[in-house]
């Protein structure tokens, strides 16, 4: 449950998180790829209808430079329990997810991922600084700079709009 960082990130490159096997990814391999960066959950009532939509996203745009960063956090309502293997194996067999699923994490409090406080620091407004729930989503540039947060509620088919104007 570790990434780490610099002292001063500028982007989300500068971060190196855990992948679901625990090897370390360096988020700069995504460097010119507009990304959108989820925290996801396998017992959640919005799980089903998230998966199907950010499949469909990720068919459609992939080939395009365009990725999906899931990670797995149990701190809404207990509902991503299971260990990395089992949350793998259920987004792949149940959904056949192609997107990378990352180590479990925490989004909020004194042991949130430094990637999320890196993601929340925007001005966000009425969002405030913690996550809400599971399915919150940012999309980042192909600079690695945060430019949009959606609820948790938004559908991933209703960002494909700032997705391609960001592709383009």
């Amino acid at each position: 449950m570790t990434s780490q960082t610099t002292e001063n990130p500028e982007s989300i490159y500068d971060f190196t998180v855990k992948d679901a096997k625990g090897n370390d990814v360096d988020l700069s391999i995504y460097k010119g790829k507009v990304l959108l960066i989820i925290n996801v959950a396998s017992k959640c009532g919005m799980t089903n209808s998230n998966y199907t939509e950010l499949n469909q996203l990720y068919e459609k745009y992939k080939g395009q430079g365009f990725e999906i960063l899931a990670f797995p956090c149990n701190q809404f309502g207990e509902e991503e329990p299971g260990s990395n293997d089992e949350i793998s194996e259920f987004v792949c067999t149940r959904f056949r997810s192609e997107f990378p699923i990352f180590d479990k994490i925490e989004v909020n409090g004194d042991n949130a991922s430094p990637l999320y406080k890196f993601l929340k620091l925007g001005k966000w407004g009425i969002f405030g600084d913690d996550i809400q729930w599971n399915f919150a989503k940012f999309l980042v540039n192909k600079d690695g700079q945060v430019v949009h947060r959606y609820y948790p509620t938004t559908s991933p088919l209703s960002l494909e709009y700032d997705i391609k104007k960001l592709l383009e």
